[in-house]
């Protein structure tokens, strides 16, 4: 293969072809084209500890844009700095608190019937497992029966065995999945008055008022004065200002070892490591975390927020006292310190592992779990769809409807191009007279699923499906009505809404997750798909089929940790090298405008340009700024927009909706997203809504477009991950270019810095689970 051209950009104008330089590799640019950190270093991706990269103002874009703190982190690199005067904006319902609404009023209309029906059913006995152990822990510690630290100090049982579900089971027998977490209701004025009241006593910005409210409740005033660390549940509060707060109110009769302090301190923790993907994190961790905040005894402190209720603690593996006893039990037996001892010694086992976790999120791994195990077990394992996989148009594809027939549950990953075997399979599934859809995470996504099946009632968005505008109905269960349904883009799932999902699926049902194992993770908490493959809890059907061209070559080639050179006799793969962030800017402006639509016909509108996070001198809110005043310049009349303006809704966390402005009046900001016309409310447009010529790696997870821009300046180089590197350069489908100012830190990117790990609890729990037909 023949290295290309670095700095040649698309098209002949002189201007372009000033830039021209050596030829070079995407990752390695001739010496002094990489530019200085002069605009700061961005942080790394947010490790897996309680003290990562969030918990600043980069959680606030994070939770506004459907990205982790891994991904907005730059923003602000000094970590905790309290900012005193800054509050999030109050949210009014939203269209996705709507869709919760929905949901919760579906599932208390499926309880209601269930219950006319067999009866009363105490609370928490459709719980197993773990999830029923500490329920009963909960109980047993609020009414007095046992102290929480019985729990946290009591060695590790194991698990008692669970049964599969039947393949008969009823849908009342299916565990009831978590709630998802409640959307900020509107609060009435004499309540939001007296939280006003209040934040102003203690020196709080009054604009806190509406969000406390909306989290607390209508009683968040008498919460606050009795306990000011409870501010810690509203989003973007930091621990400085609740500390603040907590002084101004309590006076002398507050410290750093106050017991309310502390336990709203581990709420947060857990809260925060959410929003970078954990389920779960170590105990050792959190401990760590609290003596950096001042708490003078971390053991008691977590030991308080077990017994009260505020996080709920795992134990795996074995208690150190059962440790050291079986280590002396090895010994002697042979005398030998238990070297070269008797084969039948029993081995030393490691100590136990303690997770603290919040309850949402235990309960949906333990019901998306069980839901899974329900799915394996009650599926029809002997159809017979030869036939349907001999007229597939490609062996893998083949292969997965082979599989799907067999199966009640099954992992299907490959890249873009294997996304033609999932379409496949519902074109088959569809012709045996079965139901089948196919979900997806973006509407980009829904429309190129639907194009390949050959049919537009075939493909729906998840968050359509979950909150019923679309897809089939649901039976008087609420029970989808299908018989097979396929998950693609499946790494986006996060716990809560895969919970909800498979609980929705009826006994019987097949279930595919089929996904790209290498793009960025799922914006909320939870791997979902990295943790049934992991789990090898079903059978798993990797695609043969390759991506194609130059740019699908080079993908490639990063997913296994190579950033390799690829003949581009197209120009479908360019290099721009910069030297600092203004030029990187300069340059992502001009190939937007100018040079990829002259050289491939591909108009701006069709063009992406993606970098490495909001914040920082070539960030999406500068390459915004300078994209507007190029492409769309205006006074920005309608809350910082004009018509035309290309913008992103974000409903809610984890959903980007690209749309353009149409227009705005009383009842709010107008978009067309799609052919889709939405109405933002006024007071939700400076949240919900972003210029989006620019997005982040993860905002774009799921879409693709015509051409991509990659824009990576200097100070982006310590946000890169092999991830990151995979996920933004093949969202581009025709051309890619990439304006590289990182020099040496995009191969170490690739070749070292592999995915930021999550803790969860999903593997433990599905390998623990009875799945005869699974796969070796």
């Amino acid at each position: 293969m023949t290295a290309l051209p670095r700095g040649e950009t698309p098209g002949p104008s002189a201007e372009d072809r000033e830039t021209d330089a050596a030829p070079g590799t995407v990752g390695a640019p001739t010496p002094g084209t990489g530019t200085p950190a002069e605009d700061g270093p961005s942080a790394p991706d947010a490790p897996a500890t309680p003290d990562g990269a969030a918990g600043t103002a980069a959680d606030e874009d994070a939770a506004e844009d459907g990205a982790t703190a891994e991904d907005t982190a730059e923003d602000e690199p000094t970590g905790d700095k309290a900012t005193g005067d800054e509050a999030p904006a109050a949210a009014a319902p939203s269209e996705a608190e709507a869709e919760l609404a929905a949901q919760r009023e579906l599932r208390e209309r499926i309880e209601k019937r269930k219950a006319e029906k067999d009866g009363p059913i105490p609370a928490g006995t459709k719980l197993s497992g773990t999830a029923a152990d500490l329920l009963a822990a909960v109980r047993a510690v609020e009414s007095g029966e046992k102290a929480g630290t019985t729990f946290f100090d009591s060695p590790a049982t194991p698990p008692a065995p669970r049964r599969a579900a039947p393949a008969t089971a009823q849908p009342s027998a299916r565990p009831r999945p978590p709630e998802p977490s409640p959307a900020a209701q509107g609060a009435s004025p004499e309540a939001a008055a007296s939280v006003r009241a209040l934040l102003v006593e203690g020196g709080a910005p009054e604009a806190l008022a509406r969000p406390a409210t909306g989290t607390l409740g209508e009683q968040a005033a008498e919460i606050l004065r009795e306990d000011p660390w409870q501010l810690l549940a509203v989003p973007g509060v930091h621990p400085e200002q609740a500390d603040g707060f907590a002084r101004a109110l309590l006076g002398a009769a507050c410290g750093p070892d106050d017991e309310r302090r502390t336990a709203a301190l581990v709420g947060w923790l857990l809260e925060r490591a959410a929003r970078q993907g954990h389920t779960a994190l170590d105990a050792t961790a959190v401990r760590a975390s609290l003596a950096e905040r001042a708490v003078t005894d971390p053991d008691a402190a977590v030991e308080h927020a077990v017994a009260e209720g505020v996080v709920l603690v795992f134990q795996e593996g074995l208690d150190p006292a059962e440790s050291a006893e079986a280590t002396g039990s090895a010994e002697e037996s042979d005398g030998t310190n238990g070297v070269d001892g008797d084969d039948s010694a029993e081995e030393v086992r490691e100590p136990v592992q303690v997770l603290l976790g919040l309850d949402r999120y235990a309960l949906a791994e333990e019901s998306l779990a069980d839901g899974l195990a329900r799915l394996v077990n009650a599926c029809e394992k002997g159809a017979d769809w030869t036939e349907a996989a001999a007229l597939a148009p490609s062996p893998s594809a083949a292969e997965l409807i082979r599989t799907v027939a067999t199966g009640g549950l099954v992992a299907h990953s490959g890249g873009e191009a294997a996304r033609a075997e999932p379409a496949a399979l519902i074109a088959a599934a569809q012709g045996l007279g079965l139901r089948a859809l196919g979900t997806t995470h973006s509407t980009d996504g829904r429309r190129r699923l639907a194009e390949a099946v050959g049919d537009p009632e075939s493909a729906v968005t998840l968050a359509g499906l979950l909150s019923g505008a679309e897809g089939p109905g649901r039976d008087e269960d609420g029970a989808l009505a299908l018989d097979l349904l396929v998950v693609l883009d499946a790494p986006q799932l996060d716990v809560e809404a895969a919970a909800i999902l498979v609980e929705f699926l009826a006994d019987g049902a097949r279930l595919v997750l089929s996904g790209d194992p290498g793009v960025l993770g799922s914006a909320g908490a939870g791997r979902v798909f990295a943790d049934v493959l992991a789990a090898r809890a079903c059978p798993q059907v990797v695609s043969r089929t390759p991506d194609p061209g130059p740019i699908g070559e080079l993908v490639s080639g990063i997913g296994i940790g190579e950033l390799n050179q690829v003949e581009a006799p197209g120009k479908e793969v360019v290099i721009v090298p910069v030297r600092n962030a203004g030029e990187a800017v300069h340059r992502t402006v001009q190939l937007v405008a100018d040079s990829v639509p002259r050289a491939f016909g591909i108009p701006s509108a069709d063009t992406q340009v993606i970098t490495v996070g909001h914040g920082g001198s070539a960030g999406t809110r500068a390459l915004n700024a300078a994209l507007k005043q190029r492409l769309n310049p205006g006074p920005g009349r309608f809350g910082g927009f004009d018509p035309g303006d290309r913008v992103v809704h974000v409903p809610a966390p984890g959903r980007t909706v690209p749309g353009v402005v149409v227009s705005a009046d009383a009842e709010g900001l107008r978009l067309d997203c799609a052919g889709t016309a939405v109405v933002v409310p006024q007071d939700r447009v400076e949240t919900a809504v972003r210029h989006g010529w620019a997005l982040s790696a993860h905002q774009a997870a799921g879409m693709r477009w015509p051409a991509v821009v990659v824009v990576l300046p200097g100070d982006a180089a310590q946000g890169l991950s092999r991830p990151w590197v995979y996920t933004a350069f093949s969202r581009g489908e025709r051309h890619l270019s990439v304006v590289h100012g990182v020099d040496q830190a995009l191969p170490h990117a690739v070749a070292q810095i592999p995915a930021q790990e999550r803790t969860t609890r999903l593997r433990a729990l599905l390998e623990a689970l009875p799945t005869p037909d699974a796969a070796s």
